[in-house]
């Protein structure tokens, strides 16, 4: 008798060990996939600071949280690998960037680019799915970034802005860099990447969950047209050029003659805004502060100025008494009069006009606007307050935001979304940098898997949303290793039985394949025991009946994906932590750097 509890449960534990051993061999990651793919995952993927470097941390954390950034990294690498590395030559006859004399070596790296390889390897890393504690080191990026400049970076100045700066505007020269070696490519007759590529798209939709734009098949009607702009509505438009990159224009208008010359335009990847010097202000008094007409004294208007010389001509003119001297200002006068219609910038050629000195003084009117829109807008909240004779301080002012900044004028309007923002605790001369990421979750497809050997639009069965796979072989491994972007083959996926699934029928036996985004053909429907017309529709009721569930069902899913727009990962280096929007808006004290993406969504589905 005492040997049978023992035996029993001997018995118990070698079943417990059979079943654990079952899962770990038949679904060895199912768990734990399911589990970190759910709609509240554990974390993301943390970086390490071992040399102050929490400027750095915070900074690529909060780039890891753009989709359209990493997107454009995306095409930009698969351009560059495909085109090859005589299209990227240095020795060709380049010009330089904005006329300014480059060094050969860092003409290289930038035609390469050097920094934007190196960025899209991070943030990649940075966007895995974690179904643990993981932490990485910013110190390969940091390497190729010194590398990139030929210098060291500094620990002693530790300002995430000036690092976003180096960073963005590095981007943008081998953006620019880049796009000027493939018109010299193309000059000398060599093909040059045109568009996005297959491969681009695939692995677009497998760091996004989405589905490629031009590779869903031809549909009819409204249908086309209703896939068409969810499509468009779920993913970014598909846009050339460096997304941190804007125009300001500088419009002047003189308050005396009213002439307005043209505006001087200059580009822009971040703005910097002065926060005033209050206990409280908003991001539109700060952006109210630098777009806001300003009223100079002491100008020498061009107009004024021609106007003033032909006054003086004419002067001249009524007291000459030799021909030739009235000739020659008769030719002045007819040159100035032309030169007030066609382009008052413009001084005559031949003639003498007044000293600057004597030229009138007016007051003018200035004021700047956007004149091109970035895709990513980068605000930052310039809190440095200087005094004579002291040291600099920090501006502890209250800086109110939103999550969605409306810019422009009625014409031109652009709504941008909140996704990134970087705060800074402490004091002037030392502190702690944190960021927080939108937690960007689109609209759940039938197929976030690898596509398998048949291609996106596969007729196979799709798994359940709820159950996702175990982390998939990313597509750029496999254009490194076979020279193009083979898709990798579709794992097998195991239904979890307590999981309630998408379709409105109860019995396992009697469910059809999973919703997908591609028509499917009435036959394909078919399963092969069963024969048309035990499939066909009985009446326009049920019809009726199954338009409603699957409207249903989408309805859900996307309020299931409004809620996950409401959390964010607040990252202090290795820690991770979950907020909500109103804690992110609350930070008005600590905010430091915004990062606003443009929304393409429309304002009503805020």
């Amino acid at each position: 008798m005492p040997e049978k509890p023992l035996t029993i449960a001997t018995y118990a534990a070698g079943a417990s060990l059979a079943a654990i051993t079952l899962v770990y061999v038949f679904a060895p990651t199912f768990f734990l996939d399911d589990d970190a793919s759910g709609a509240r995952k554990k974390g993301v993927v943390g970086l390490s600071n071992s040399a102050n470097d929490c400027f750095i941390n915070s900074i690529l954390q909060a780039l890891a949280g753009l989709p359209d950034l990493r997107i454009y990294l995306i095409r930009e690498t698969h351009r560059r690998k495909l085109d090859g590395p005589e299209v990227y030559l240095v020795d060709r006859d380049q010009p330089s960037l904005e006329n300014q004399p480059v060094k050969p070596w860092k003409l290289e790296g930038l035609q390469k680019g050097m920094v934007t390889y190196a960025l899209k390897d991070v943030l990649d890393k940075l966007n895995e799915r974690p179904i643990y504690k993981k932490t990485i080191s910013p110190q390969p990026f940091i390497r190729h970034l010194e590398r990139a400049f030929a210098t060291r970076i500094s620990r002693q100045q530790q300002d995430a802005q000036e690092f976003l700066q180096i960073v963005m505007e590095r981007l943008c020269d081998e953006y620019h860099a880049g796009t000027k070696a493939r018109r010299q490519a193309q000059k000398l007759g060599i093909i040059v990447t045109q568009g996005d590529t297959e491969s681009e798209k695939l692995e677009i939709a497998e760091q996004f969950g989405v589905v490629p734009l031009d590779s869903a098949p031809e549909e009819d009607g409204d249908e086309k047209e209703r896939q068409t702009q969810t499509r468009e509505d779920e993913t970014p438009v598909d846009e050339d050029g460096f997304p941190f990159e804007g125009k300001i224009e500088s419009q002047i208008e003189c308050l005396t003659c009213g002439f307005k010359p043209r505006p001087a335009v200059s580009t822009f990847v971040t703005l910097t805004l002065n926060v005033p010097q209050k206990s409280s202000t908003s991001l539109n008094a700060c952006f109210d502060g630098m777009l806001k007409v300003e009223h100079i004294d002491d100008f020498k208007c061009e107009y004024c100025r021609l106007e003033h010389a032909l006054r003086s001509k004419s002067q001249e003119l009524s007291r000459a008494s030799a021909t030739e001297t009235r000739l020659r200002l008769e030719s002045d006068i007819h040159k100035i009069r032309a030169a007030l219609e066609e382009d008052p910038e413009k001084p005559p050629e031949g003639v003498e006009l007044p000293d600057l000195s004597s030229a009138p003084r007016r007051r003018i009117a200035r004021h700047m606007y956007i004149s091109s829109f970035p895709k990513v807008l980068a605000v930052h909240l310039s809190r440095s307050m200087f005094a004579m004779g002291s040291v600099s301080t920090k501006n502890l002012a209250k800086v109110s935001f939103p999550e969605t900044l409306p810019l422009g004028g009625l014409l031109t309007r652009k709504n941008y979304r909140l996704l990134g923002m970087v705060t800074h605790k402490g004091s002037h001369n030392s502190g702690h940098y944190e960021s927080f990421r939108r937690q960007v979750q689109p609209l759940p497809y039938s197929t976030p898997h690898s596509f398998g050997t048949d291609g996106v639009y596969s007729i196979q069965g799709s798994p359940n949303p709820s159950a996702v796979q175990s982390p998939r072989i990313s597509t750029s491994n496999l254009i490194n290793q076979s020279g193009r972007g083979s898709p990798a083959p579709s794992t097998p996926i195991i239904d979890s039985p307590s999981t309630p699934s998408l379709s409105s029928q109860s019995s396992l036996t009697s469910r059809g394949p999973a919703p997908t985004s591609a028509p499917r053909d009435e036959d394909s429907l078919q399963p092969p025991s069963s024969s048309p017309s035990s499939l066909r529709p009985k009446s326009l009721r049920s019809l009726k009946d199954k338009a409603v569930a699957s409207v249903s069902d989408l309805t859900q899913l996307k309020r299931r994906s409004k809620r996950t727009t409401n959390r964010w990962w607040r990252i202090s280096d290795d820690k991770i932590k979950e907020s909500k929007t109103s804690d992110v808006l609350g930070m008005q004290k600590e905010v430091y750097l915004l990062f606003y993406e443009l929304d393409r969504r429309g304002i009503e589905d805020v």
